[in-house]
């Protein structure tokens, strides 16, 4: 059979495809010498860019722009809104809203109370003042807070830092009206702290304690809370003062046979096991939310009344005994405003503010997320500092957000912040009335809900992805968390925040940089580390440099370019091919943010070396920021307008153009 040839459309189809690629190949030969010139932003003057500067750095999310083109009554009225946001939120407040802020306050309340007692020991204070500290500051923060979910008390870990810094300077057992005089002294400039942050939008700050470290801190803190409730759980009445585990466990088995009381111990561990056992069946099902919330109460109800029938208290059963009787009477005369004691409450009062802070804001922003509505974190600080100042004025201690409580609080159904005064209102009437009942609980019982609270913060979830995902922040983790077991809560604290700070010293002063080749194919140039396909290009070493160029890291990133082309120029030689030597070093510079006069002095010595070698440096995509200031400093004439271009494939094509064809 004959073979049919090609009919006369598929003839005129085939010449058409080959006149459009023969017209593209005349085009692109015509172009390939033709590139696009780096764009030089306009020159703002001094004082717009210092302004934009300055609006950046402290009002990035533009606070004053609902007051734009408002008459100026309206303006008075948004003012007021923004100190007191309940002012917004509680015109549109309905019975509905009502309901479930009432259940979440009473269920956090039923919580609270338990929590409260025990957390003022662990401070070295009186019962009543960690009961006072959930009744005005709460009051407080619902007027003031944005946070919708967020229930405010005294917590563990900021007890526990509060009573270790505070008996370092006064012994609360000989001195107890000083000691009580400076905790108040340093929760009223643990207030001021957290208001001049807010109020000067000094926020960012609370950031440079890195997720990892507060993992960490809050990890060893637990254990040391822990460890220190052993007193109380095992009826030790003789025991060590300091922290460290190493003190405590001696102290422990120090008096293991004289000193532990077996009905306390009986009554300790009962309880415990209840009390974990009620937050397993919470955990294990959402809607028992309500059950390890009010099981520290309960267990208090049935211990008090057990050691009440069986007169428990003579067999050696440390009990809580008086508790007193009241609302808060005024602290004001009792803060330390001079003296030897003014400059020590100001130092326990910046470190044990800047932690509640940091755990506060921490807590709020994650509700925030889950609820999907925005948290202001300057005003956060606000109200969380006029809540302490306030506080402090009114015989409270150093009062912040509570996880175990937030999270009751939200499941419980939280509407509005409406869940803190109702939970205030239940803390009013348990000062008033029901105090004296409370003097026949076990210390034993207290020491249950704490550690039954305080593992939680033990996040073991949170250390392994920190292991997997960054050995450097694991260091972070484990340094501030062995520092808290092994030596004080505040050498923790200092351990995680000096290694927090070297991280990002170390992150500065040695960015990454890398060797880019072309992906076949592409006009694409990637890592050759995260892409092995691609390939360099012959004569050029493309490096790329991930950070901005400053004074702390200018030489390092000279050096370290310089010595990537060496090894480049030693593996040409040692593998004898019949490649040309490197011609040309190309800079990708997408990733400097920013350059300084030392980061552009170290381009003018790295210009140099490569002349002395031959080698022509090459920029490409520098931002608007770093071109500007190459120009302005006579780096671009220096080098060459035309040695810097808009990417890298047009450097590529401008140096070597034969070459890349062929890679």
């Amino acid at each position: 059979m004959a073979s049919v040839g090609p009919s006369s459309d598929e003839k005129n189809e085939a010449k058409e495809i080959n006149t459009k690629r023969q017209s593209l190949v005349n085009q692109h030969s015509q172009n390939e010498h033709h590139f696009h010139k780096v764009g030089i932003p306009p020159r703002q003057k001094l004082f717009k860019e210092f302004a934009s500067t300055f609006k950046e750095t402290f009002f990035a999310d533009d606070p004053l722009r609902p007051f734009k083109d408002q008459p100026q009554s309206r303006k008075l009225v948004l003012g007021i809104q923004a100190i007191f946001p309940i002012l917004e939120w509680g015109r549109s407040y309905n019975l509905k809203k009502l309901k479930g802020d009432l259940i979440a306050g009473l269920t956090i309340a039923s919580l609270c109370i338990p929590q409260d007692i025990g957390y003022a020991k662990l401070a070295n204070l009186d019962p009543q003042y960690g009961l006072y500290s959930s009744f005005v500051p709460p009051l407080i923060y619902a007027f003031m807070g944005s946070s919708r979910d967020i229930a405010i008390g005294p917590v563990a870990v900021v007890s526990l830092l509060l009573g270790t810094l505070l008996q370092n300077e006064i012994d609360p057992t000989k001195n107890p009206v000083e000691y009580r005089r400076l905790a108040f002294t340093a929760t009223f400039f643990a207030g001021i702290t957290q208001v001049t942050l807010g109020f000067f939008r000094l926020g960012f700050l609370i950031d440079f304690l890195s997720h990892a470290a507060i993992v960490g801190f809050m990890g060893g803190a637990a254990i040391t809370i822990a460890l220190q409730q052993l007193k109380g759980f095992l009826g030790i009445k003789k025991f060590t003062k300091k922290t460290d585990i190493i003190s405590v466990m001696h102290s422990v088995w120090g008096s293991v046979h004289h000193g532990w009381n077996w009905q306390t111990i009986v009554i300790g561990a009962s309880f415990l096991a209840f009390l974990l056992f009620a937050k397993y069946i919470g955990k294990k099902n959402r809607k028992f939310f309500w059950v390890p919330a009010i099981a520290p109460l309960i267990s208090v109800v049935l211990a008090t009344f057990f050691v009440y029938i069986t007169h428990a208290e003579k067999h050696g059963v440390q009990i809580v005994k008086n508790i007193e009787k009241g609302i808060n009477p005024s602290s004001v005369k009792e803060i330390y405003f001079t003296g030897d004691y003014l400059l020590k409450g100001f130092r326990i009062g910046i470190v044990a503010g800047m932690i509640a802070l940091t755990e506060a804001i921490a807590i709020g922003r994650t509700f925030a997320a889950m609820k999907d509505y925005q948290l202001d974190g300057n005003k956060e600080m606000v109200a969380l500092g006029a809540m302490n100042v306030v506080g402090s004025m009114t015989s409270c201690y150093v009062a912040t957000g509570s996880f175990s409580r937030s999270a009751v609080n939200y499941m419980a159904g939280c509407q509005t912040a409406v869940s803190n005064i109702i939970m205030s209102f239940v803390v009013f009437l348990t000062l008033e009335f029901i105090t004296p009942l409370f003097k026949y609980t076990p210390n034993a019982i207290l020491s249950s809900i704490i550690i039954s609270a305080v593992i939680g913060l033990i996040d073991y979830d949170a250390a392994i992805l920190i292991w997997k995902i960054d050995k450097l922040d694991f260091v972070a983790c484990l340094g501030a968390f062995l520092g808290v077991i092994f030596a004080s809560v505040e050498i923790g604290l200092l351990i995680a925040v000096a290694i927090s700070f070297a991280k990002i010293l170390l992150q500065v002063t040695r960015p990454r940089t890398a060797i880019l080749g072309k992906i076949p194919r592409t006009a694409v140039y990637r890592n050759i580390q995260q892409y092995p396909d691609a390939k360099k290009v012959p004569g050029i070493l493309i490096v790329r440099v991930d950070s901005a160029i400053y004074f702390s890291n200018s030489n390092y990133i000279k050096e370290r370019i310089l010595r990537w082309l060496r090894d480049e120029e030693e593996q040409l030689k040692a593998a004898y091919l019949p490649q040309p030597q490197i011609k040309s070093l190309l800079v990708e510079m997408s990733p400097v943010t920013d350059i300084d006069t030392s980061g552009i002095h170290a381009l003018e010595e790295l210009h140099k070396s490569l002349q002395k070698r031959d080698v022509q440096l090459v920029l490409a995509n520098p931002g608007p920021v770093v071109i500007d200031k190459l120009h302005s400093s006579g780096f671009a004439n220096l080098i060459g307008e035309d040695r810097i271009f808009l990417n890298v494939a047009e450097a590529v094509s401008s140096c070597s153009p034969k070459l890349v064809e062929e890679v």
